[in-house]
């Protein structure tokens, strides 16, 4: 009995010096044999095995969103119009916008510019407009033709008896060129997959270029805007005149008359009468 006394007590300081400070009572647990060692061991020399420590478990990598690479995948078609409903061309558009805004391309432009400057107006519009670039007044702004080049053509819209949100605006380029120089060959490449985008999506029946940078970036030729109006072009299915750009006008009023003939003409073929 003494034996059995002494071997419990035993038990009982192993259980202390392993952290166990009672025994509850209210059941009985089932605890397999442990082996009793002839003498108690002492805390300094006592070790005790622990679990190993799970590893932290790793965050999932964030997913990059993805482009609708589908949107750039090829020049505007030569086929029927598009029956895209308008909700689509706004999601559509707002998609090339986004990748837009984070293209770095041309160093040179994503280091200058304020902002870059997509495109305005209907997305359904049949007649889409296209000048060169982004000058100061667009770049602070965020707007295609908002500056005094912009002001003379809302007057040749007006004209045109047609509203700014009836038509598509856009240019070759969607950030500022430092001094408002021409575009480069390879800055209108860079951005190029962004303008036939533009042109897929809202797919217009008519583009009017304004200046030579547009007309001969759009349609790849070196011909001057003198050369190349009074007649259409084919892009895409869409047909496409060439004009002098506003902000020639500005520097020279004579060529205004031309312009207005360029819009007779045009509207013209599509069936309006601008001459009344």
């Amino acid at each position: 009995m003494q034996d059995a006394a002494r071997a419990f007590q035993q038990y009982l300081e192993s259980l202390q010096l392993a952290g166990v400070s009672h025994i509850p009572s209210s059941e009985v647990v089932a605890v397999a044999e442990v082996p009793v060692a002839a003498e108690p061991t002492s805390a300094a020399t006592m070790t005790v095995a622990l679990p190993p420590t799970p590893a932290p478990k790793e965050k999932p990598a964030e997913q990059t969103p993805v482009a609708n690479t589908s949107l750039f995948a090829a020049p505007p078609s030569s086929g029927e119009p598009s029956d895209l409903p308008l909700d689509q061309r706004q999601e559509q558009l707002a998609q090339v916008a986004q990748a837009v805004s984070a293209c770095t391309r041309c160093q040179q432009l994503a280091s200058t510019r304020r902002q870059t400057v997509f495109g305005v107006g209907n997305p359904e519009a049949k007649i889409m407009f296209i000048g060169e670039a982004p000058g100061a007044d667009e770049d602070r702004q965020g707007e295609p033709f908002v500056g005094r080049a912009g002001q003379l053509l809302n007057r040749i819209i007006g004209a045109c008896k047609l509203a700014r949100d009836d038509i598509y605006i856009c240019n070759i380029l969607r950030c500022r060129p430092p001094g408002n120089r021409n575009p480069t060959p390879e800055e209108a490449t860079n951005c190029r997959e962004y303008l036939d985008a533009q042109i897929r999506i809202v797919d217009p029946d008519y583009i009017v270029c304004w200046g030579s940078v547009a007309a001969q970036n759009l349609l790849d030729v070196t011909d001057s805007v003198g050369r190349m109006r009074g007649k259409f072009f084919k892009y895409g299915r869409a047909k496409v005149s060439c004009t002098y750009h506003p902000s020639y006008l500005l520097r020279n009023e004579s060529a205004k008359k031309y312009v207005w003939d360029d819009m007779k003409w045009l509207f013209a073929d599509m069936g309006v009468d601008l001459t009344g």
